[in-house]
């Protein structure tokens, strides 16, 4: 049916010349099903106008995150269509810059994870581009690696982490060749994904990309070293008596951290019957996200039934590492800020020479820390793609959002199972002298303060509220905080939309989320005297500063 028929059979307000594009990206569209798909919204009209509207609202934004979206037909989508596209301008791109070597390619097990990746080697072979694929779906750190190990040009991982099962994404780590030693197995970063942006733009249609044969799928020994490399980051003979509750959370790490514990020395991790395998619809969490209430639920009552000494918990892909501790009533999840403090602390302590970094909206503690025992501290802007390039000899970086790199140079990235690894080697190094984590959090307070922090994230159907809230922050900043005079509002706009606001005792980083529809606010207050009685100060505390944020902010 043309577009013109199209326009007689529905209400004036349905767009002719939105009807020929859908037409036109219909038959351009290479996957039948996603054909039949856009054909039902179109035989739909006029019902169906606002749900067209929104499929062809613009092309996924190809950014220093890749691409993320929903899973569904349309440029508004992650399909084979917006993947054959992004492979083709990906591989254009490594092209015009001189880039040498391999792409390597990792999936996860999430729907259509697996097809996007076939579909992304066999653009680069047609490309004359040598493409390597991962032995079957594997956590995200493991492509980070190889990107590494294998001289590779570049990497692609197709995944979308902690988002709901509905989404599907696609990031590109960049190579030493391109990346420079700070950005060898790297995410992207400007400009690089500005070019990648153009050179996918300048793909004229799906039809036109040649497509070669299926790339190599590599044979287990790039798993087995990213296993080896791994249990080689933790102190050879050191402790291993800890008894381990573990999840997966529906994702791939499970074999792979099973592997990992069982190489470093450490018994078995007991885990998670219910989300020991994965599975794409992540049936037993409304957001498979550590950080999300009630994400942990199964975990904890593992860790209670076998008696643990220590909870953990892998995001999907396995890049996030979040932890939980038993203590009088039960068990407490550390908030990314706590872990990332004992890490950096562990390493430290151990020796790890370099630079220690984190963001400018993770707690402070970590750099009083460095202060205090003289070793080199660096702040950045969200996101690991900063923290990893903070410097070329960096020891440690991590960001509260639960991701750690403590081994830069095996994974140049996040990565939730080595950090799983050596947060159990604290464990167990402490557990040696009767004492635990938390009494490791207690005597970090007693030496710098409290810094307990929390966030305020509000999701949004409407980016544009995002924007609103935003605005309403900077033209109606607060003068006080908790009843203290604001001393410092800092403003990094226009090149990054964030906001800091600081008195002598507390700190708000506002800003957008890179990754999900949320405008989030990062607080943190600091308390001294006697750590418990300063934790239920500091509760108190965040609770009313969480009040005045909401309030600034109109949400």
């Amino acid at each position: 049916m043309t577009a013109l028929c199209y326009q007689s059979l529905m209400a004036p307000q349905v767009d002719v010349d939105l009807i020929a594009r859908a037409e036109a990206w219909l038959a351009d569209d290479p996957d039948p099903s996603a054909r039949a798909e856009l054909r039902s919204v179109l035989d739909g009209l006029p019902g169906t106008a606002a749900e067209l509207s929104d499929r062809f609202a613009g092309p996924l934004t190809f950014g220093t995150a890749g691409l993320r979206g929903r899973l569904r037909a349309g440029p508004n989508g992650m399909n084979l269509a917006v993947v054959t596209r992004a492979a083709a301008g990906l591989v254009g791109w490594l092209a015009s810059q001189g880039g040498e070597g391999p792409l390597v390619i990792g999936y996860d097990a999430r729907h259509g994870s697996a097809e996007f990746a076939e579909r992304t080697a066999r653009v680069a072979t047609g490309a004359g581009r040598e493409a390597l694929l991962l032995p079957g779906p594997l956590p995200t750190p493991v492509l980070a690696y190889a990107v590494r190990a294998l001289g590779a040009v570049a990497g692609v991982m197709v995944t979308a982490s902690h988002n709901p099962p509905q989404d599907n994404g696609y990031k590109v780590y960049l190579g030493a060749g391109l990346g420079g030693p700070a950005g060898a197995g790297a995410q992207i970063v400007p400009p690089a994904d500005a070019g990648i942006e153009a050179a996918i733009r300048a793909v004229e249609n799906v039809s036109s990309v040649p497509l070669g044969g299926p790339g190599t799928v590599l044979g287990a020994e790039i798993l087995q070293g990213y296993v080896r490399s791994a249990a080689a980051v933790l102190t050879e003979g050191g402790p291993r008596d800890l008894t381990i509750a573990y999840t997966p959370m529906h994702g791939v790490g499970g074999s792979t951290v099973t592997a990992a514990f069982a190489a470093a020395g450490f018994p078995a991790p007991a885990v998670v019957a219910e989300q020991a395998e994965p599975d794409p619809a992540f049936p037993t969490v409304a957001f498979p996200n550590p950080e999300e209430p009630g994400a942990m639920d199964l975990l904890l009552a593992l860790a209670a039934e076998t008696g643990a000494d220590l909870a953990i918990a892998n995001d999907p892909d396995a890049d996030r590492c979040a932890v939980a501790i038993p203590v009088a009533d039960g068990w407490r999840p550390l908030r990314g800020d706590e872990l990332g403090a004992l890490l950096a602390d562990h390493l430290i302590r151990r020796g790890d020479p370099g630079l220690y970094a984190t963001t400018i909206v993770s707690s402070s503690l970590v750099g009083r820390l460095c202060a205090a025992r003289g070793v080199p501290y660096a702040e950045t802007l969200t996101g690991f793609k900063w923290i990893v390039r903070a410097a070329d000899e960096l020891a440690f970086g991590y960001e509260e959002a639960l991701g750690y790199c403590v081994a830069p140079g095996m994974v140049r990235d996040k990565d939730g199972i080595t950090a799983a690894l050596t947060v159990a080697e604290l464990a167990a190094e402490l557990k040696t002298r009767g004492r635990t984590l938390a009494d490791r959090l207690d005597e970090l307070a007693a030496e710098f303060g409290l810094h307990a922090t929390d966030q305020l994230a509000v999701r949004v159907d409407d980016l544009a509220e995002i924007g609103r809230a935003m605005t309403r922050a900077r033209r109606n900043p607060p003068a006080t905080l908790l009843g203290a005079e604001v001393t410092e509002t800092v403003d990094l706009l226009p090149e990054n939309d964030v906001l800091t606001f600081r008195t002598a005792t507390a700190r708000v980083v506002i800003r957008p989320s890179g990754t999900e529809p949320k405008l989030k606010a990062y607080l943190e207050v600091v308390a001294e005297g006697d750590p418990v009685a300063a934790r239920t100060r500091a509760a108190a505390d965040l609770k009313a500063l969480r009040a005045e944020i909401a309030a600034t902010l109109g949400v």
